[in-house]
């Protein structure tokens, strides 16, 4: 049998010195005695995917809001996305997937209704009453919110999956917010694998749903370099009959493109720096795992695209706006009177403030539940 013991004993065996190694873990904030054929991150996986907050993930906004389609990616699909593509990178550098997944499983467990916008509205909500950011509601799911065990508050995750949670970074975030813990260092590599995934997946398939959808004409992307140079390619190699099937094709090879590019440039800085263990990779100033800088260069066209022309899509504002609208509604209903709040929420009224309690529920919700608050506070005849 394969147990716990022996799984850390091939990790040693097989994972690069700079990879976080299971047993060497700083653990968790509750002692718990260790399972017999579970590593330290095998657990932390398994707590997250069990989570309602994981579960919530399925019925919250990616680009598109839930109702208006059910092809378009939402927050679960989204991270899933983010999982397989970390896992290629951590396994090509030979560092711990476990730990990987784990950090990419939980990045999104922070985000409100409604994607950006949602996370928007709330921020400026709670702008005087300690802030709001999504990574930092994350680690407040994952340690306060989430109620599972007796033993303890929260889902008790390492401590390297609530660093990677924390310091989670994208284009797409704010400074500032509720960190609880200064960012004075780098995380471990396996956190920057999913740094990178995370932007590798939402430009390339938010890409991919905004031509589903229409919102991008593909013609419009003559001239973008990496499209162009990875579209010719394509073609070089395969005849299509059928557009969707050549457009899945180049989506799936501007990935390709880049989780290469990823792989053998981080290679090359551990290489150049002598990284032969986690505290040197934390002692750095800078990230290990990055693009290269022709990547980034070519990266930055697409990124402007999409930026001008899916995000600022008059309908994609449309369906921001409105959500903000529904969210600064519901909140004030809420703030006038908080006995309206459903009794897990309530009760924490007597200890904690109306703005903060109000704002947890508010950001956990989804689409389809803030839709169906807002039917049942403003609509007549809707049943409350």
């Amino acid at each position: 049998m394969l147990t716990r013991i022996e799984f850390e004993k091939r990790e040693h065996e097989t994972l690069a010195p700079y990879a976080v190694h299971s047993d060497d873990s700083q653990g968790r904030k509750y002692p718990e005695p260790e399972h017999e054929y579970r590593a330290i991150y095998q657990r932390d996986n398994d707590r997250i995917i069990y989570s309602t907050a994981f579960r919530r993930l399925e019925y919250k906004t990616q680009v598109f809001v839930n109702h208006e389609g059910d092809y378009y990616r939402t927050r679960l699909t989204h991270t899933l996305e983010v999982a397989q593509i970390a896992k290629t990178i951590a396994r090509a550098l030979r560092l711990n997937e476990e730990l990987v997944q784990a950090i990419a499983l939980a990045h999104d467990l922070g985000h409100t209704p409604f994607g950006h916008a949602g996370e928007d509205t709330l921020a400026e909500i709670m702008s005087k009453h300690g802030g709001f950011e999504h990574n930092s509601h994350g680690l407040r799911v994952v340690e306060l919110l989430e109620n599972r065990y007796p033993q303890f508050p929260g889902l008790n995750l390492t401590f390297e999956v609530r660093e990677g949670i924390r310091k989670h970074s994208s284009p797409f975030d704010r400074s500032g917010g509720l960190h609880l813990i200064k960012k004075e260092s780098p995380p471990c590599l396996e956190a920057q694998v999913v740094d990178l995934s995370d932007e590798i997946a939402y430009d390339n398939h938010d890409l991919d749903d905004g031509l589903k959808s229409g919102l991008i004409d593909e013609s419009a992307l003559a001239g973008i370099p990496l499209w162009e140079e990875v579209d010719r390619k394509v073609g070089e190699r395969f005849t299509f009959s059928d557009i969707n099937v050549k457009r899945s094709q180049v989506v799936r090879n501007l990935i390709h493109e880049q989780v290469t590019d990823v792989i053998s440039h981080t290679e090359e800085l551990l290489s150049s720096h002598k990284v032969m263990n986690v505290k040197e990779v934390r002692a750095l100033e800078m990230k290990l795992v990055s693009f290269s800088k022709p990547m980034q260069e070519k990266r930055q066209p697409l990124r402007k695209f999409l930026t001008d022309n899916l995000y600022r899509h008059y309908r994609v504002i449309r369906m921001s706006d409105k959500a903000s609208r529904f969210l600064k509604s519901i909140f004030e209903v809420y703030l006038k009177k908080p006995e309206q709040l459903p009794p897990h929420a309530a009760v924490r009224l007597t200890t904690e403030d109306k703005y903060r309690v109000i704002c947890d529920y508010v950001a956990g919700m989804t689409d389809r539940y803030a839709l169906d608050e807002y039917k049942k506070f403003f609509e007549p005849y809707e049943r409350v």
